[in-house]
């Protein structure tokens, strides 16, 4: 008698939320096909990635206990250990090449179909904060002097991280300038005319 009441309850409580489910329209029947086997082969594909690379940072760091993180959602991985200096290297650069082979790798084994972002140590986020407060520093520093500022060298994604954010003052502009690998921003003052 109770097996058959937790049953009861069971099969109640299992409709009830199908019934909540349904009210948020989360179904997966009312979901698109294409989006659910899409998500399915993405994930499937982000684990073998993530295999990948636990490999390729065991030959650069070895004797190195490495954690990956997996984000479905925006196709970050996220690389923590104690040791992995070697594989973020130089302002980032052995990391940028790691991203490179990665996303080389996934697509032509259609693992994925989007790039992968990766971060190691959180060196990506740290970085960008960096940027984030130099490019301000330069832009102030542009305005009282009155005078351009050259930035050093950068790559694409640094570069559009400065250009958004230095997009909200009135008073400076920027543009890049010269050719890779040498592509820098030059924050120019807007004069006023008063």
């Amino acid at each position: 008698m109770t097996e058959d009441k937790s049953i009861k309850d069971a099969i109640n409580s299992f409709v009830e939320s199908l019934e909540e489910e349904q009210k948020r329209n989360r179904l997966i029947e009312n979901t698109p096909k294409s989006i659910v086997k899409d998500k399915t082969i993405e994930n499937d594909g982000l684990e073998k990635i993530k295999g990948v690379l636990k490999k390729i940072l065991k030959l650069i760091c070895p004797g190195e206990e490495v954690r990956i993180e997996a984000d479905s959602e925006e196709l970050r991985l996220s690389v923590q250990g104690e040791d992995l200096g070697i594989a973020i290297g130089r302002d980032g650069k052995n990391m940028q090449a790691l991203e490179y082979i990665i996303n080389l790798i996934g697509k032509r084994k259609k693992f994925v179909d989007r790039n992968i972002i990766i971060d190691i140590k959180d060196y990506r986020k740290k970085r960008i904060n960096v940027i984030k407060k130099t490019a301000i520093f330069m832009a102030k520093k542009a305005i009282n002097e009155g005078r351009k500022i050259a930035l050093k060298p950068m790559d694409s994604y640094e570069r559009k991280i400065i250009h958004n954010l230095l997009a909200g003052f009135s008073n400076v502009t920027t543009r890049s300038r010269y050719d890779e690998p040498n592509r820098r921003i030059i924050i120019y003052p807007i004069k006023s005319s008063k």
